[in-house]
């Protein structure tokens, strides 16, 4: 399913609040009127945490919580940026000479990226345009944005782009928690270190089956070429891989080229200094993590009786993975996933990149009230500054509509 353009819908401002509020701070702030107006809704993994990246399919949905975007053209190339939060400075530049500092996670950073890469299909150009400030995603945030639809969650392919709706069970509400932690993936090199370690697992696999390991970039292409299933792959994990890290020499002589040659031609270029990688964890966090995925829409597919316990018990199977085999986790988000579970969700994991964000949890909707209010009293209410994040920080969700353009009319 290729993605197509997001849908224009004629409004009329005075019945949209935010569009209305956004407008006037457009007009203070440009003495112009908005000619539309977009919405990207918010998202939330509900299970396939780093495996987009590797060719595997995920399970998001767009959630109801949303950015806004007031714009106009100009017949110049000229771009004026400015955020409704003042702690974002206003950004000008030439359009026709844009420069993109990677090394510095500036906000406008995130839309000159897809100035850069507007020729190309919006979902796609999306996970491409990323890479310019220097992030090796998969393309899970950006297709999720252009192909959600209210009321279902989507099940995510790649290669080519495709999704598929999964019904979620009845009796149950989607709670998301923010950690109050921040890791901006574009300025550390977590996120690319974990990117480069499932690339080199893939040529090393590859290496081992006598496959073209140059032309294998990622563990879905190597399950492929060998035609083995989830579980066979990870059979062959642990007959290939070592769980003690790899030095670069090591891999480089696995491989048979030199040191040189492995960060200049596979390593991105903010992982080249990087010496040692966990290539047998990461390699059996994603086979695992791409079987999880396929149960669980199975699971909403068949709906079985114990339906949600068994959602529950792969989220729950998702975050171990994530904090014991990736390492992405950290102490807080696992401290609210253990609380979350505690007063009455089924299942908890972290969703996103990790290393800081948010958790999302699935709770019996006769449980949601009390769950809010104990989950607010253990994590939020005895830290200063979790507390004064204010209401935003624990919500339940639903799945939510995808990407819009509105105009005036």
């Amino acid at each position: 399913m290729a993605a197509d353009l997001p849908p224009t819908l004629s409004i009329q401002l005075v019945e949209e609040p935010r569009l209305l509020k956004l407008k006037k701070m457009f007009i203070s702030k440009f003495q112009s009127t908005p000619k539309f107006y977009a919405r990207a809704p918010g998202r939330v993994n509900l299970i396939g945490e780093h495996i987009d990246y590797c060719g595997y399919a995920v399970l998001p949905m767009a959630i109801e919580q949303d950015i806004l975007i007031a714009a106009e053209p100009l017949n110049t190339p000229a771009i004026h940026l400015a955020n409704t939060n003042p702690l974002y400075s206003d950004f000008t530049t030439n359009a026709n000479n844009i420069q993109i500092n990677q090394t510095e996670p500036l906000w406008h950073n995130y839309f000159l990226c897809g100035v850069k890469g507007i020729e190309v299909e919006l979902a796609e150009l999306c996970s491409k345009s990323e890479r310019y400030i220097g992030t090796e995603g998969g393309g899970m945030d950006q297709s999720i944005c252009f192909l959600a639809e209210k009321g279902t969650a989507k099940l995510i392919q790649f290669n080519p782009l495709r999704a598929t709706d999964v019904r979620l069970p009845e009796g149950v509400a989607f709670l998301i928690a923010n950690s109050c932690v921040e890791m901006n993936k574009a300025a550390t090199s977590h996120f690319n270190i974990r990117v480069m370690e499932c690339r080199l697992a893939a040529k090393l696999l590859a290496k081992s089956r006598g496959l073209d390991w140059k032309a294998m970039a990622k563990l879905q292409e190597v399950q492929v070429k060998l035609k083995l299933s989830l579980e066979e792959m990870l059979a062959v994990v642990e007959e290939v891989l070592h769980p003690a890290p790899y030095s670069i020499e090591e891999i480089g002589k696995n491989l048979g080229i030199s040191s040189k040659e492995l960060r200049t031609q596979i390593l991105s270029q903010n992982t080249q200094d990087v010496t040692t990688f966990k290539l047998y964890q990461r390699a059996k966090h994603v086979y695992s993590e791409a079987a999880r995925v396929l149960e669980f829409k199975k699971i909403c597919t068949e709906a079985p009786e114990d339906a949600v316990q068994l959602l529950g018990d792969l989220m729950n199977q998702s975050h171990a993975s994530c904090k014991d085999l990736y390492e992405c986790s950290c102490p807080e988000l696992n401290q609210l996933v253990d609380i979350c579970l505690q007063f009455g969700a089924i299942g908890s994991r972290l969703t996103g990149a990790g290393w800081g964000g948010c958790t999302v949890s699935m709770v019996p909707v006769e449980k949601l009230e009390s769950f809010l209010a104990h989950v607010k009293e253990a994590y939020y209410k005895n830290n200063n500054q979790r507390l004064a994040l204010g209401g935003n920080s624990l919500f339940a969700t639903n799945p939510g509509g995808g990407a819009t353009i509105f105009l005036e009319s």
